[in-house]
């Protein structure tokens, strides 16, 4: 498929880029590169890869191309279950103060569209079981060892960011329904590669992509699809994090 066809795909009825006509030599290339070229080199059906695309834009603070990528999202089938769902998950790993312009903006869109809101509520654990039920989620995809050794090894001072990581980070989030682990393992993965920074989460969350069950090719997937939006020196630091953690064969 070529790029026209892509963005028709994508955003049917909705016309060129403006950048086509203030930017046309940009926007050749540059459309050819993200619609096409890149696509040609990812298995990732369009509902995933824009589920990764939008944790994406998220994370480098986008809320532009955030509500661009958002309309195509909700045009090709992704639900408003699962658009709330990465939008909650992104707090775990760049924060409130940058998520809730893209709370604000999702909100937005589906007002524009007639979705309404509140959507009907994902959470598992309650108050009294999110420390448990986080932990137990938390072994098992990292590993009970890890986990034992990260409590083990906290200073007395610091032991609560381990309670944190258990009952919030886990507890509240990755016990949601909308995605499965696999699903929330791939979205945290591109979170971390295009906030930046942060090249030991990411080396560590390629071993739980592993953990739970996704590929090396997997990964490429999503750092295939997320290069046109977060760069090279981002996406080649995390493409160093899976070579490291999960080599070619």
């Amino acid at each position: 498929m070529s790029a026209a066809e892509e963005q028709a795909a994508l955003f049917p009825g909705g016309g060129p880029s403006p950048l086509s006509t203030t930017d046309p030599e940009f926007w050749a290339f540059y459309a050819d590169f993200a619609f096409d070229q890149t696509l040609a080199h990812s298995s990732l059906d369009r509902r995933d890869r824009l589920v990764y695309q939008l944790a994406a834009t998220i994370a480098v603070g986008a809320v532009s191309e955030y509500r661009v990528l958002l309309g195509a999202a909700l045009t090709i089938g992704v639900t408003p279950v699962q658009v709330k769902e990465l939008t909650y998950q992104a707090v775990a790993y760049v924060g409130i103060a940058r998520v809730v312009d893209f709370l604000f903006a999702t909100n937005d869109e589906f007002a524009a569209r007639g979705i309404a809101v509140p959507l009907e509520g994902q959470s598992t654990t309650t108050p009294e079981t999110r420390a448990a039920v986080g932990r137990a989620k938390q072994e098992e995809i990292v590993g009970a060892e890890p986990v034992a050794g990260m409590y083990a090894s906290a200073p007395d001072d610091a032991v609560h960011f381990q309670q944190f990581l258990s009952s919030n980070c886990f507890g509240d989030y990755y016990t949601r329904t909308g995605f499965d682990v696999r699903q929330r393992e791939l979205i945290t993965f591109a979170l971390l590669v295009a906030l930046g920074g942060a090249d030991n989460q990411v080396r560590g969350h390629v071993s739980a992509n592993l953990r739970v069950g996704n590929t090396r090719a997997d990964l490429l997937d999503v750092l295939t699809v997320l290069v046109a939006y977060v760069g090279y020196p981002r996406t080649l630091n995390g493409l160093a994090q899976v070579n490291e953690a999960a080599p070619a064969s």
